[in-house]
């Protein structure tokens, strides 16, 4: 049973881009399947007059059809239809004829409540033939690939009927492969073929085996055989006597194409045609601007000694063997791609590439279909977005399709004169549905393309040499070295500047009145006229009078005006940077569209750089919205990494005799990647810039002079305003910082502490603190919370101090900032978002940590002495007590007296290979501990990070303790070691801390050993109804481990008998 759709045209649809239309387009779908029309470009009333059929399985489906508007990345949503199966059941025609169908909105909260109409014809044919013949026969009528029938009911009583008349296509003996090769690909969209003679098949004895036949079909449906795909091909109704008379292997079935061509007809006989494509694409889409990369993040960023057409080639074209080769070491199999094509008059080029993903775990082989467009396509540059759908995903495979975005433009220029090619490739996951699976389904994506394209790297790399851009390290000096200042002569200025029609009315004006003086005789004084004082005798003379009165000023004031411009024309170009640090060079190359403001129709633009409270000002333009400077600016070295570089362009002749902003923008060094700033054109924001599309093309470079030694002097530096030892952290740290939150290279971790992030819930994780952001992650039950925000976008950070409970911080940002951390905000007011932190560790360390840091980084002097002497008046210093270590309640879990000294007990305190062999037996690994560093005079403090071996935790885990010791008081000999435990991985581990009490005491000298006491409690940051039975499992584990670690101590001072 089918059910055949005509969808006919479309009115009144929602306008989605910028030029007023959309480019609608129609997704129906029955159940699993689905069908697309085409798409019609730039119109709100589309005529898509196209036909599609379905497989009626279940009466209780419903067709879906919804319309979108196709954008180069993604899709809008337009509107949509819902009509179910039942109601064609109830018609007694089975049909709905011919009727406009109005478009609901997404949701009832949609604000378009209005999307427009949609006419369609639906109606429900039971009769076998359509599983065989087009569904809508019609002269001229494209014949199409339908579904396999799947009730058989329906079509018994006309077996008999088809197989008389088709008999000579029919031997009497089929071998079981000859009957199941009539299977075809299923497809997700349904495919046209051209009308072809039916396939003349040979007499029995030379049939081959490798041909699929129509009583193989019927024999699958009857002895309950399933083919793997549910398509059949049509035959055309001809009659028998019409068949033509020609040699019976003439046309043998396995050289027809779905087109009704041959093969070798079909394909693209050379790379010559995907050239062309590309020339023919490329002449349409000559201003198309690259993409960024896609959020998800970026899987490969390397350059290749290769120029950007051939590595084009390379990859995608179809000539290439690379995608096989590709394919061969993930182990997949029937690749299949199909040549690229062009469509919709020329507005995508794009291809279907096919193929299985090999098992996995519990998941079975599955199909995936691969949609590749391109979306920009240049001599040097290009872009390509794949598509990659996998419906056949057991549970979740319809929910999502993968994205990959392909970036391939020019490297630097190498010092060997040899061409570089960058590739950039970026992902992220496009979900069509709402899932709760869309943790899991981003960190499984993550992961597996990760290892996918470290292999296609691997591949590429056999293939093309990787350039090493940094043997290039003139590439700075390279890019700069071409920039010459033109420089305009003099009067070339003066005409730019004065010939305009102010000026040259006012001296013709002038030159009018003195020839006037001249030819005009002496009159007599009449009125109030007297010698030396002569009056207007006209009200035309007043007004010719005070014209060129008002006329001169304006004169004046552009003459002084053009003195201090060509004061200022030279600007800070060519200035040389001083002392060692950060530096930063920003050449300024050109202007594009910028906003006209002078009477003139022109502007005077000139552009001005500030970083770090350091500003840069170029030369002044004259009279152009095109402007060249060719300037290069060079920064004196910061001590501080620069985080936002403001860029403000103004007019130096404005309107009203005031200075004209013609648009802004700012470079966001965390956000950016050094290496796209390098030629970068940036686009301005501001009401002129935004209506003129203004752009400034700029060559931005920082780098570090003092290397490695600026995190060591940075940590330093800061440990003088915190006021404690900050502990040096190790690279690998730093990287997976880096990594966390997609930083650049230069970001480096300063400390990390343990909070809880106070919204409508409250989310237990850590803050990162590093010299340019304070960021904040969770993972809570596999549900990841991230942000961050810069400290310059800090305005005030306030100490909550409620009478009952701990204290806790409360951020606020300036209006308009760190909107990329929305999500994170315990609220807004007036635009500024409010971030509300509480239950740290030990809170005075992080308030003091933090408050310095962001006084370092964005406060002005008056503001810093402020804070200063809020500090010193509210009495909140630190009162001893280590990290919170009195919130716990805690009991004596061993107590022992040990034959040992206490300096032998000690060694296992100290991080040598006593203490490493001592964890390694209690079933730590990977232990690692720093070395013990003053806080205090009588006080000094460690970190130690382990990870769970599989007897204590089958599911693993990570340890990361904080350790004080303090000598014990009043006269007597021994340590007390305070530690807090943070667990990672652990069930239930982000909502509480072990904090742990070691007191050794050395006994007297006569009794030649010392005394051992530990005592244990748990802290806890959230409550859960578990929290008893939880604090006595975690007490009952922890006691035990404590007896295994002095047993092992014991056994390890112990010398062998």
């Amino acid at each position: 049973m089918l059910l055949l759709v005509h969808i006919i045209e479309a009115r009144n649809l929602l306008s989605m881009d910028s030029n007023g239309f959309s480019d609608p387009f129609v997704i129906l779908q029955l159940g699993s399947q689905k069908k697309k029309t085409k798409v019609i470009s730039m119109n709100l009333n589309p005529v898509w007059d196209e036909k599609f059929s379905f497989e009626v399985r279940n009466l209780k489906d419903e067709l879906r059809v919804h319309v979108y508007d196709e954008d180069r990345i993604g899709k809008d949503f337009l509107g949509k239809v819902k009509v179910p199966i039942g109601d064609l059941m109830n018609d007694e025609s089975m049909s709905l004829g011919t009727k406009w169908y109005k478009l609901e909105p997404k949701s009832e909260k949609s604000k378009n409540k209005e999307c427009g109409e949609i006419c369609m014809s639906i109606s429900i044919n039971r009769e076998l033939r359509h599983a065989i013949s087009d569904p809508f026969p019609a002269p001229q009528t494209p014949t199409r690939l339908t579904k396999q029938l799947s009730s058989l009911s329906t079509v018994s009583t006309e077996i008999d009927s088809i197989i008389t008349e088709h008999q000579p296509f029919f031997p009497s003996e089929r071998t079981e492969i000859e009957e199941n090769q009539i299977i075809l690909e299923e497809e997700e969209e349904e495919k046209f073929i051209e009308p072809s003679p039916p396939p003349i098949i040979n007499n029995l004895e030379e049939k081959s085996n490798n041909e699929p036949t129509i009583a193989g079909m019927l024999r699958n449906i009857f002895t309950g055989k399933t083919p793997e795909i549910s398509q059949i091909t049509e035959l055309p109704a001809t009659p028998l006597s019409e068949l033509p008379k020609t040699p019976l292997r003439e046309f043998p079935l396995t050289e027809i194409t779905e087109n009704g061509s041959d093969d070798s007809n079909f394909a693209p006989n050379s790379s010559q045609n995907f050239d062309e494509l590309l020339k023919s694409f490329e002449s349409k889409h000559q201003e198309a601007e690259i993409p960024p990369n896609l959020p998800g993040g970026i899987l490969i960023d390397k350059y290749y000694l290769i120029s950007p057409s051939e590595l084009n080639s390379l990859i995608f074209s179809p000539d290439s063997d690379f995608p096989q080769s590709f394919s061969e070491v993930q182990n997949l199999s029937n690749f299949q791609s199909e040549p690229w094509k062009v469509e919709n008059d020329g507005e995508a080029l794009k291809r279907i590439v096919s193929y299985m993903m090999p098992p996995s775990g519990l998941v079975k082989s599955v199909q995936a279909t691969e949609e590749q467009i391109y979306l920009k396509c240049s001599e040097n540059s290009f872009c390509v977005l794949s598509s990659v759908s996998t419906p056949d995903v057991p549970a979740v495979g319809s929910y999502f399709k993968t994205e990959i975005l392909f970036i391939i433009k020019p490297g630097p220029d190498l010092q060997t004169e040899e061409k570089s090619t960058r590739l950039t490739v970026s992902w992220r996951i496009n979900f069509l549905q709402n899932t709760i699976f869309k943790g899991k389904i981003e960190s499984g994506a993550r992961q597996g393309l990760k290892e996918t394209y470290t292999k296609f790297a691997d591949v590429l790399c056999q293939r093309v040499k990787i350039a090493d851009v940094n043997e290039s390290g003139s590439d700075k000096e390279s890019l700069l070295a071409d920039l010459q200042v033109e420089r305009d002569s003099f009067w070339k200025l003066i005409l730019l500047y004065f010939g305009n029609f102010t000026v040259v009315s006012y001296i013709l004006g002038v030159f009018l009145v003195i020839l006037h003086l001249l030819v005009c005789s002496k009159g007599v004084r009449t009125g109030f006229e007297f010698n030396g004082f002569d009056l207007p005798d006209s009200i035309c003379e007043v007004v010719i009078g005070g014209v060129l009165v008002l006329q001169g000023q304006r004169v004046l004031n552009k003459i002084s005006r053009f003195v201090q411009a060509r004061q200022q024309q030279g600007g800070d170009h060519g200035v040389k940077a001083q002392g060692d640090g950060w530096l930063l060079t920003v050449a300024l190359i050109e202007g594009n569209k910028l906003a006209a403001v002078d009477s003139t129709g022109s502007s005077d633009p000139y552009v001005v750089f500030t970083c770090n409270g350091k500003t840069k000002t170029s030369s002044i333009k004259f009279q152009t919205l095109e402007p060249q400077w060719n300037e290069i600016f060079e920064f004196d070295a910061m001590s501080d990494p620069p985080s936002v570089m403001r860029i403000d362009v103004y007019d130096f002749d404005g309107p009203f005799d005031e200075v004209t902003s013609l648009g802004y923008a700012e470079v966001n060094f965390v956000k950016s990647n050094l290496q796209d700033l390098s030629d970068i054109w940036l686009p301005l924001h501001g009401n002129l810039a935004k209506t003129r599309e203004s752009k400034l093309r700029l060559r931005i470079f920082l780098s570090n002079s003092k290397g490695s030694e600026m995190v060591s002097e940075y940590i330093k530096k800061m440990e003088n305003e915190v006021g404690h030892k900050i502990a040096l952290r190790s690279p690998q740290a730093h990287s997976e910082f880096q990594k966390l939150f997609h930083l650049p290279a230069e970001e480096f971790l300063i400390n990390d502490l343990s909070c809880q992030l106070k919204r409508k819930l409250p989310l237990q994780g850590r803050l990162f603190l590093s010299p340019r952001i304070i960021a904040f992650y969770s993972n809570l039950f596999g549900r990841k919370t991230r942000f961050y925000f810069l400290w310059e976008d800090i305005e005030d950070i306030r100490v909550i101090s409620p009478n009952l409970g701990t204290q806790s911080l409360y951020i606020i940002l300036h209006k308009g900032k760190g909107m990329d951390a929305k999500h994170g905000a315990k609220s807004t007011e007036n635009g500024k978002l409010k971030f509300h932190f509480q239950n740290f560790v030990s809170f005075n360390v992080a308030k003091r940590t933090i408050i310095a840091l962001w006084k370092a980084r964005s406060l002005t002097l008056e503001q810093k002495v402020r804070i200063a002497a809020e500090e010193s008046g509210d009495g909140t210093g630190d009162s001893g007590n280590f990290i919170g270590f009195a919130d716990a309640q805690k009991s004596e879990v061993f107590s022992s007296i040990l034959p040992f000294d206490m300096n032998s007990v000690m060694e296992a305190f100290e991080g040598e290979k006593l203490e490493k062999r001592v964890m390694s037996g209690v079933g730590c690994l990977n232990y690692s501990s720093s070395e013990w560093e003053s806080v205090r005079t009588d006080a000094y403090q460690r970190h130690t990070h382990y990870k769970f071996a599989k007897d204590l935790s089958p599911n693993g885990g990570e340890v990361t303790s904080t350790q004080q010791k303090t000598l014990l008081g009043e006269g007597r000999k021994g340590w007390v070691i305070d530690e807090v435990i943070e667990l990672q991985g652990v069930l239930l581990g982000d909502f509480y801390n072990i904090h742990v009490r070691y007191q050794i005491e050395d006994l007297s000298p006569k009794q030649k050993g010392c005394n051992v006491q530990v005592s244990l409690g748990v802290a806890w940051l959230k409550s859960t109804k578990h929290q008893k039975r939880v604090t006595k499992n975690v007490i009952s584990n922890s006691s035990t481990q404590i007896h295994k670690f002095f047993s092992q101590i014991e056994k390890e001072l112990t010398p062998p008998m």
